[in-house]
């Protein structure tokens, strides 16, 4: 039973002021916008096209204690490019930050509420990813994945921070239309995934699991 990754789930102090950054940032747009929700994703995007990834806002009481452990890649076409998005993004509310990555090609920013995100160097394996060329998980272990029809960001899970806290930023799958959700979570949890509790409380549509080394994600209903 196959699921697709269909949305990207940001916690925020402040879920509205961060998707405008994040709209503005992306060149997107702001679409549904609700006290516990709010969505950015491309003009004119059809929903969940695998093109690009929709970005969910949602308010959580709890501050920001340490190093995400995922993160956006952003892309650039050339050096002039890259240099152009960072003092854009650096006009919008971005700040520079430090993760240890000393001497490297690409740019470390974090936005408005302290979440950190790169701005690659150039490189030819995402020149038609749109501007999100990936999305990064820490893990003990790196592959990278893509849709099968060779669109949108990339999913690449690197070497990286151990897991201390709950994710800020979490992964939402879904079934597609037409298959059954319990099938669904039944072969994640056949494929090593666990149960997790995140305080979704009872009558959720959507199951909260957690991969084997405890990033928790959400499964929702076939879409």
């Amino acid at each position: 039973m196959a699921t697709r990754l269909v949305h990207l789930v940001v916690d925020a102090a402040e879920p509205a002021r961060l998707a405008r950054f994040w709209a503005a940032a992306l060149r997107w747009e702001v679409g549904g916008e609700e006290d516990d929700e709010v969505d950015v994703l491309p003009g004119g995007y059809r929903y969940p096209d695998p093109a690009a990834l929709a970005l969910v806002f949602v308010p959580v009481p709890e501050p920001k204690t340490v190093k995400n452990r995922v993160h956006l890649d952003l892309a650039t076409t050339s050096a002039a490019h890259q240099a152009a998005e960072v003092e854009r993004l650096l006009g919008l509310g971005a700040v520079p930050a430090d993760i240890g990555q000393g001497d490297v090609p690409w740019q470390v920013l974090a936005d408005p509420e302290g979440n950190e995100f790169c701005v690659l160097d150039p490189r030819p394996v995402y020149r038609d990813t749109g501007p999100v060329a990936a999305v990064v998980c820490d893990c003990a272990d790196g592959v990278s994945f893509r849709s099968p029809l060779g669109v949108g960001p990339y999913l690449e899970l690197i070497p990286g921070s151990e897991k201390l806290v709950k994710n800020r930023i979490h992964l939402d799958v879904a079934p597609y239309r037409g298959e059954d959700h319990a099938a669904a979570v039944k072969a994640l949890l056949e494929a090593g995934a666990v149960p997790a509790e995140v305080g979704q409380g009872g009558g959720v549509s959507w199951t909260v699991l957690a991969d084997p080394e405890g990033g928790e994600f959400c499964v929702l209903t076939p879409r």
